[in-house]
């Protein structure tokens, strides 16, 4: 199955001249979103992974589901304001403007092994965030995976040290 054919393109969205990859197309396919759940699942099997860390809100969509193959907890990272206990939070940047992500500050115990995920890795700034905030609850990450990456914006550099996968590349 090729996964490219299934993704997108959206010019001009959500502004002007950024050509969005609408991954839509993808998640109504049901046997192709079940591929990528498993390919995830696949790299991690063998690994302990206590907790997936979904970035809002995509990575919710990938992140539960392989939470859940995996017989491992969630954690959603979320925009401010959205999440009920205490948090601590992290500015970053995007390639079309800035924001902030928060974490419950009882998500990760000290040493958790901790999966990050999200659907697609641009200039890198919303994943170096949540490495972040992982990092400040003393989560040990053990890999950061993307459906999508975006080579040319070279957002990988931002999460150097980490094992960082992707399951298509633009």
């Amino acid at each position: 199955m090729n996964l490219n054919e299934l993704i997108r393109d959206v010019p001009d969205f959500p502004k002007k001249g950024i050509v969005f990859k609408d991954i839509t197309t993808l998640l109504k396919d049901g046997p192709a979103f079940a591929e990528v759940i498993n390919m995830f699942k696949k790299r991690y099997e063998d690994k302990r992974v206590d907790k997936v860390a979904g970035i809002e809100s995509r990575g919710f969509i990938f992140g539960g589901a392989l939470a859940n193959l995996l017989n491992c907890g969630f954690i959603p990272v979320r925009k401010p304001g959205k999440l009920p206990y205490d948090t601590i939070s992290e500015d970053y940047s995007l390639e079309y403007g800035t924001n902030s992500l928060e974490i419950h500050t009882d998500a990760v115990a000290e040493g958790e092994n901790i999966l990050i995920i999200d659907d697609l890795l641009a200039t890198g700034g919303t994943a170096e965030a949540v490495v972040k905030l992982i990092k400040r609850l003393k989560g040990n990450i053990i890999g950061v995976e993307f459906l999508i990456e975006l080579d040319f914006l070279n957002g990988r550099k931002k999460l150097e040290g980490y094992p960082v996968n992707s399951l298509i590349n633009y």
